[in-house]
């Protein structure tokens, strides 16, 4: 699908730094996975980049201060997806002064492959593209699965955000450096980036250097889902990933630009990952730009950066307008997977009621996935996960392709959000 982008908003503006504020709200649960344990408490000092809650096993991430200060409150905000989530507060002190976390490892290259993986897992590094999925497992296939392709996703197609255009076109040496770290991981020598073509300044800028690295930089046709991974695999290597299958089956691994730009500082300078290009837009945002954000910046903090509000605004979604979720209140705070806080007046929001489906098939077609979201969405109404599970509605990408263009304007892809969180649960529940 072709949805209006929104970009023009922001993405002729550079990244500006984010000014450092009086208080970070920190949320704990921010990967897929175990959320980690707090290890401090309500008045304890702590340096920026400090330790303050520890990964608990192996699919789980650590947490980092986002600045120097004191630990404040442990309090409950609004998560992403409406539920809430504790978060810890970092009273700053105003001296932003940087603890002895990560020793720097500028010879990454002589540097054995275990040694580089820890020090992903040791800055808290997850996926930046949304999926927030920890990146040190993910650079950790199975010995049975052979990896020869990471592929670096570049396309940033989902409408509004920019945050990964300029970070590639201001910063094209971080990204392509922490890929060829991620290359080393996983022993591959076949790295390539999809980008959308929309987005040529920053292919030029990315072409300039790759060659440095061994690295392909690969312009991709402008659509929606561009970016999903198993489209993005089929779009650069032709390869298919069935039905339940994952990237690595096919011998690929994909990373977020973003994911990488932080593996090399992470890597080469010893940063933890502590904060990230967010993208502040929307008409109703006064000055929409790209701004690279602490973690633990509350959403209202960020809106006042921007320029404050200037437009009755009806919607604020955290992420985009396809694959984002709404929130209620300007309570929640950026997290490590926090690409864009998005504004929307009425107009621009499609408040409509549901219907009944009408089996025109249009969800169908653009289904990338190529499932059936219609006939899913009535079993899940009907609450038949089991069935739903049958037809596949795990491998839904919750691109909201099949919302977008449903004449019916049914909720398809609440339907299956609802649908995977009601499977997990009863897999977690050991009832499966």
């Amino acid at each position: 699908v072709h949805p209006d982008d929104g970009k023009a908003l922001s993405c002729e503006k550079p990244i500006r730094i984010a000014p450092l504020l009086g208080k970070y709200i920190v949320p704990i649960p921010q990967n897929i996975g175990k959320p980690p344990k707090v290890i401090v408490n309500k008045g304890d000092l702590v340096k920026k980049g400090q330790l303050i809650a520890e990964a608990d096993g192996f699919v789980s991430v650590p947490l980092h201060a986002p600045t120097s200060g004191t630990v404040g409150e442990t309090v409950l905000i609004p998560g992403a997806v409406g539920t809430m989530i504790p978060a810890v507060e970092i009273i700053s002190d105003g001296q932003d002064e940087w603890g002895s976390a990560l020793e720097p490892i500028p010879d990454w290259k002589n540097t054995d492959r275990e040694i580089l993986k820890k020090r992903i897992f040791d800055a808290g590094i997850i996926g930046m593209g949304g999926a927030a999925f920890p990146s040190h497992v993910k650079l950790s296939p199975p010995p049975e699965k052979v990896i020869d392709t990471l592929i670096l996703n570049g396309a940033e197609c989902e409408p509004y955000l920019t945050a990964d255009h300029r970070l590639m076109l201001e910063h094209p040496n971080d990204v392509l450096e922490g890929a060829a770290i991620a290359a080393k991981i996983l022993k591959v020598n076949r790295v390539f980036v999809g980008i959308e073509e929309n987005k040529q300044n920053a292919i030029d800028a990315m072409k300039e250097i790759a060659g440095k690295y061994g690295i392909k930089i690969v312009p991709l046709r402008v659509r929606y889902p561009q970016g999903a991974e198993k489209q993005l695999i089929m779009a650069i290597t032709g390869r298919h990933v069935v039905a339940g299958g994952l990237p690595m089956d096919v011998g690929c691994v994909v990373q977020n630009v973003g994911t990488c730009a932080a593996i090399r500082a992470a890597v080469v300078e010893g940063h933890p990952l502590i904060e990230r290009m967010t993208t502040i837009t929307g008409s109703p945002v006064k000055d929409p730009c790209t701004w690279q954000l602490r973690i633990g910046t509350p959403v209202a903090e960020a809106l006042k950066m921007a320029g404050g509000v200037i437009a009755p605004a009806a919607k604020l979604i955290l992420g985009g307008p396809m694959m984002g979720f709404a929130q209620a209140t300007l309570d929640g705070s950026v997290a490590k997977n926090s690409s864009g806080i998005l504004l929307l007046q009425a107009e621009e929001t499609g408040q409509y009621t549901s219907n009944p489906c009408i089996r025109c098939g249009r969800c169908v077609d653009a289904c990338p996935m190529r499932l059936l979201p219609g006939p899913i969405s009535v079993l899940v109404e009907s609450e038949k996960y089991d069935q739903a599970e049958q037809a596949f509605v795990m491998d839904c990408v919750e691109c909201g392709a099949c919302s977008y263009v449903c004449p019916a304007n049914r909720p398809l892809i609440q339907h299956f959000r609802r649908a995977k969180a009601e499977i997990n649960a009863l897999r977690r529940a050991g009832k499966k």
